[in-house]
């Protein structure tokens, strides 16, 4: 299919018949691909780059649409992305249900659009995974993995990231021997450059941006740079996956841009550090190009953003916390009287100025009120408040909140960063009981509603265990955790469009037990229980045994939180929530069930296998009470509340 390179350069057109001049603008070594449409030819032109859409919520496909109606409005000649137009990590039938609704929101573009590959694009999940995974359907759908065409002149390639291992086929752009570029793309690459030696701009299309070596320790982009500064016209590189803007500079006349989101899951709103929905908009003329990334309503110069600002926003958003907190208690009914020291350290590279106002909820009284100061890069400040509340008997407290403002002192001009609103994490008090039973539930209705165990606090030794609830669902699309403390180690329950999931970090590598068919349904309460007891994986919805694997070998563990109704990411925080009721939770140091049936208890007694156990019943101020021996109480995050169990 792919004997020579002359052989297999296409020559495409929408109808699918060759058109002469014009349809030999398409070059590719990708037979059997959906067919593309070209731009008009003109002189000067304008072309635009929409970013990621993929892991953003629902109604980031409007955001979608909104680009493409302001694209319309500004009338580029083209428009191209930089991959990851759908969600994926799906089998073929969801991934045919989700590129549908993505072709359709582009069909109101009024100009061309050209794809580019991401590994949202590409990563197959599920049951008779095909070879290359969802390339074929890629191509079939949106256009060729790679290809290239000459518009006005400038010629437009479009590289593929996510080829995989060439060994074993293996798709994971985090390992780095899935980021190289195959032989026969860059064969192709280094022809289809000497093709296009004599047009005044090159310009180059990819998802993953290869040439951050930290991100992409064994990736091959000095061997792919060089190819692409040898004719001296490779204007620029773009790229996405990030889902933040940055511009990292020039390097042999090429510059390198990565671009935001399009409607993408953004880590944090803030528009001047990059983390903005938003298209680049490139005008070329003869003497060169000109770009502005485009938000609602504003212009901002992708220049501005630099690596250092990018990689900074990000620090202070993930790290900039209080540490070394000391000095405070509960004392007894939660009152409290003492010096709360703590140390703040900048991160970044450039001084920031921060003011930590301190909650007054819940009758804390702090001294002085609230505090500003400035740090120096990779300093460390330390700040004292007094802080005094009342006891109140038959009433647990809620932890304080401190409110951190930062603004980041760039040499050029101040950058505002979204507001950090933490918790003061001090341990419950010794005299937070079992309250009075009742018959209530634990409600996650929102993202961001969960509860979080602490690591420290988790004393489930290698080995079998069980985990178990009632649980209601009020949503089941998606994948969502009930139960997870992950991150290539320790384990997690997942919901998967209503198929259970159990996997285990076992012997370097997760063991995962999934169930075919959907299990887990909307608004009726269900009894789940998964079990691992050193031989094998077993899931039970109903007491009924649904999936069962072999299994064996030592769980990694990690010093992440236990999350009830979420996931964690490698930054402790949490994702993929749970949305619905829990009732009678209970984590256990046994394999408590076997055999293919059981009767599931309404309600469980703590034993001496009860590592944790939650009736659900009431808050208990920040926590939820801890009815087993342990008693880690469990701190309640967003709304999770106990409410009357319908």
């Amino acid at each position: 299919m792919r004997n020579s390179l002359h052989a297999a350069v296409l020559m495409l057109s929408l109808s699918g018949s060759l058109i002469g001049q014009e349809a030999a603008h398409i070059h590719t070594t990708r037979d059997g691909a959906k067919l593309l449409k070209l731009p008009k030819q003109d002189d000067a032109f304008g072309f635009i780059i929409f970013g990621d859409r993929t892991g953003g919520p629902p109604e980031g496909i409007k955001v979608l649409a909104q680009a493409v109606a302001d694209a319309n409005l500004l009338d580029p000649d083209l428009v191209l992305t930089v991959g990851d137009l759908v969600n994926g990590y799906n089998d073929t039938k969801a991934w045919q249900l989700q590129a549908t609704e993505y072709r359709n929101t582009m069909a109101s573009l009024r100009m061309p659009w050209f794809p580019v590959a991401g590994n949202h694009d590409v990563y197959f999940r599920g049951k008779d995974k095909p070879n290359g995974e969802h390339e074929s359907n890629f191509e079939t759908t949106f256009g060729p993995l790679w290809y290239a065409f000459e518009h006005k002149r400038s010629w437009f390639i479009v590289l593929y990231t996510d080829e995989g291992n060439p060994q074993n086929g293996k798709k994971d752009f985090t390992d780095p021997s899935c980021q190289n570029m195959s032989a026969e793309q860059f064969a192709w690459l280094e022809a289809t450059l000497a093709q296009a030696k004599d047009a005044p701009h090159v310009f180059v299309f990819m998802h993953h941006p290869r040439w951050l070596q930290a991100r992409y320790p064994g990736a091959d982009w000095d061997r792919v740079h060089k190819a692409l500064a040898k004719h001296g016209n490779c204007n620029a590189v773009f790229a996405g996956h990030l889902h933040r803007m940055r511009f990292d500079g020039v390097r042999d006349g090429i510059q390198y841009f990565a671009v935001a989101s399009a409607g993408a899951n953004l880590p944090m709103d803030a528009p001047q550090a990059g983390y903005l929905h938003e298209f680049h908009v490139i005008t070329v003329r003869p003497e060169g190009i000109q770009l502005a990334a485009i938000p609602i309503g504003t212009v901002i110069d992708p220049k501005l953003i630099s690596g250092q600002l990018s990689d900074d926003a990000e620090l202070l958003h993930d790290k900039l916390r209080p540490t070394n907190l000391r000095g405070l208690q509960f004392l007894e009914h939660g009152m409290v009287q003492g010096t709360l020291s703590m140390e703040f350290t900048n991160p970044a590279s450039q001084p920031i100025s921060l003011s930590v106002l301190p909650s007054l909820d819940d009758g804390y009284e702090f001294t002085p009120d609230h505090q500003h100061t400035t740090i120096a890069p990779l300093m460390t400040t330390t700040m004292d408040f007094f802080v005094r509340r009342a006891g109140t008997k038959g009433r647990a407290p809620r932890l304080p909140d401190l409110e951190l403002r930062v603004d980041y002192l760039a040499a050029d001009r101040r950058v505002t960063l979204p507001s950090i609103t933490t918790e003061v994490p001090l341990a419950p008090p010794a005299d937070l009981t079992v309250l009075p039973p009742g018959d209530g539930a634990l409600s996650l209705s929102a993202r961001g509603d969960c509860l979080q165990i602490d690591n420290a606090s988790l004393p489930l030794p290698d080995g079998p265990f069980t985990i178990e609830a009632w649980c209601m669902p009020s949503a089941i699309d998606d994948h969502r955790a009930l139960f997870a403390k992950t991150e290539q180690s320790e384990f997690g329950v997942f919901c998967n469009d209503g198929r259970l999931e159990f996997s285990v970090f076992l012997d370097g590598h997760y063991v995962i037990a999934q169930t075919e068919s959907i299990v887990l349904t909307k608004n009726r309460w269900q009894h789940v229980a998964v079990v691992f007891d050193g031989k094998e994986l077993r899931a039970y919805v109903d007491g009924v045994l649904v999936v069962q694997k072999a299994a064996s070998g030592k769980r990694k563990t990690n010093a992440l939180p236990l999350y009830i109704g979420a996931d964690t990411n490698q930054n402790g925080e949490p994702m993929a929530f749970y949305l619905g009721f829990f009732d009678e939770v209970r984590v256990s140091s046994a394999a408590r069930y076997s055999g293919n049936s059981f009767t599931p208890a309404a309600k469980f007694e703590p034993d001496s296998d009860s590592v944790l156990l939650l009736h659900c019943d009431q808050n208990a101020g920040t926590w939820l009470v801890d009815a087993s021996k342990n008693k880690m109480h469990p701190r309640r995050r967003g709304n999770a509340n106990c409410v009357a169990k319908q």
